[in-house]
């Protein structure tokens, strides 16, 4: 197994990647650092992020490969190159379009990007995408995205937005491969008042309510 599908293999493994929009370098670094202790192993660090680059070059030192580390809200081919020097494992975009999966199928990384109708959802796997990132989830919840697996059976699909912890059973029930979980998993909040050992608690939680939605 190369190198790619042991990343596809560690994402359906972890089942939960943290999507994460820190307010700044510092507290994000902090964040993450407060999820891994709770035992969360997949980390998105977004592009909407300051200094999404260096954040992920010292999560890197930090926690080596104890952790999936990868870039979201991929939206240029710019950012593509900038994070796969920075040494990301995976590359998450928001939306489609051709040029832009090119060049993220380009950089050897495994990719997922945004769709939401069948048309995208089909699209974007054309294009090469590992993964469907299925947003956002909120719009149509659990039930849309097993009416879109009706169809689509054999196409890996994680929803982002919408997944909390008292529908993440209905998440894998749906047939998600995965879930993205920004606020309900790590509140921006709780960084900014300091409060990371309730982001640690909040992580705990959250990854033992994946792993026995898993196991029903």
């Amino acid at each position: 197994m190369g190198k790619r599908e042991d990343v596809l293999q560690q994402i359906r493994v972890l089942g939960l990647l943290a999507v994460l929009r820190g307010p700044t370098p510092e507290m994000t670094i902090e964040m993450v650092n407060a999820l891994v202790e709770g035992g969360v192993l997949g980390i998105e660090i977004t592009y909407s992020t300051p200094q999404a680059d260096v954040v992920v070059k010292r999560l890197r030192e930090i926690h080596g490969n104890r952790i999936l580390l990868g870039m979201g809200t991929v939206t240029t081919v710019e950012q593509v190159e900038r994070a796969a020097k920075a040494g990301v494992q995976f590359l998450v975009s928001p939306h489609g379009e051709r040029k832009l999966a090119k060049a993220m199928r380009e950089s050897k990384r495994p990719f997922m990007m945004g769709a939401l109708t069948p048309s995208e959802v089909l699209q974007v796997v054309q294009w090469g995408a590992d993964i469907v990132k299925i947003f956002p989830g909120s719009l149509g919840g659990p039930a849309y995205l097993k009416a879109l697996r009706g169809p689509f059976p054999d196409i890996p699909m994680m929803p982002t937005g919408g997944v909390a912890v008292d529908n993440v059973a209905e998440w894998f029930a749906a047939g998600a491969v995965a879930v993205g979980a920004g606020g309900a998993l790590c509140p921006t909040a709780l960084a900014v008042e300091g409060r990371f050992e309730e982001i640690t608690k909040c992580a705990r939680n959250f990854v033992s309510v994946v792993n026995a939605a898993r196991k029903q």
